[in-house]
């Protein structure tokens, strides 16, 4: 499998505090069937100010540390991107960085306050090439209320990330049932830890994996975790890339969460 939103490399945010930490969640990561994770630490000014170069400089590090550490799990990079009104003049200069230089990039709307003209925003930055890959939508606290506009966005070229735990319950009933709906509409493109530690956020991907294919089937459950991901780290056209089935037809078995018991 592959993981393409972790918070690993040690000490630069809110993740992994130093290197013992970073080389506890990399076992975990290898143990759990990751082949290939994608280290992305926060851009966030005034809070996380890391670069392209410095997140290329600190996976290389931790690659090395890996390596003499027996730990078999390759590393790339990226960042988690939060919204900024400059993030398209970034990405063209290079200062954030996409997926091996290629247009697809973490994009992290805000947790509790919906961003002005967001659709708008997604939307200019989509014109200019790239191809924004919305992270864990399912645990906003605002998504109820905008829910359309993130289903605009996946049906008209934006890619949706899901938080592998937001399918166990990890996120609670809220993320797991947005979860669930998302993925029931054919809106998902990939599932990802976002992991930050290794016991309250571990990176643990198969358990999502498991849980996604009570909802897509074991076929569509597998993309979210290797076809598309290595489309990204690829750069391919989307329109090359077999998209997200809408599913909520389907008669396969599943074992609906709380909410969406509640709500049939």
């Amino acid at each position: 499998m592959i993981d393409l939103h972790c918070h690993m490399l040690p000490g630069i945010d809110d993740g992994a505090p130093d290197l013992d930490v970073a080389l506890e969640m990399a076992r975990i990561a290898s143990n759990d069937g990751i082949r290939l994770l994608a280290c992305t630490p926060h851009i966030y000014p005034g809070m996380y100010e890391n670069t392209a170069d410095s997140i290329r400089l600190a996976t290389a590090d931790l690659r090395q540390q890996l390596v003499q550490a027996g730990i078999p799990l390759e590393l790339t990079f990226a960042s988690d991107t939060h919204v900024v009104p400059d993030l398209l003049e970034k990405l063209k200069s290079g200062q954030v960085p996409t997926f091996n230089g290629g247009r697809y990039f973490l994009l992290e709307p805000p947790h509790h306050v919906a961003p002005p003209n967001f659709e708008q925003f997604v939307f200019g930055i989509m014109a200019a090439g790239y191809v924004p890959v919305v992270t864990h939508p399912e645990r906003l606290s605002w998504i109820e209320e905008h829910y359309a506009v993130f289903k605009t966005l996946s049906q008209r070229g934006a890619w949706m990330q899901l938080t592998a735990g937001s399918l166990t319950g990890r996120f609670g009933e809220s993320a797991r049932y947005w979860g669930e709906r998302m993925l029931d509409e054919g809106l998902v493109h990939i599932l990802a830890t976002d992991a930050h530690s290794p016991k309250r956020r571990p990176p643990l991907l198969a358990e999502g994996v498991e849980a996604a294919k009570r909802w897509v089937g074991a076929e569509e459950a597998m993309r979210l975790v290797i076809e598309r991901p290595e489309a990204i780290l690829a750069d391919l056209d989307p329109a090359t890339v077999t998209p997200p089935p809408y599913a909520a037809n389907k008669a396969a078995a599943r074992k609906p969460g709380f909410f969406a018991r509640m709500f049939r």
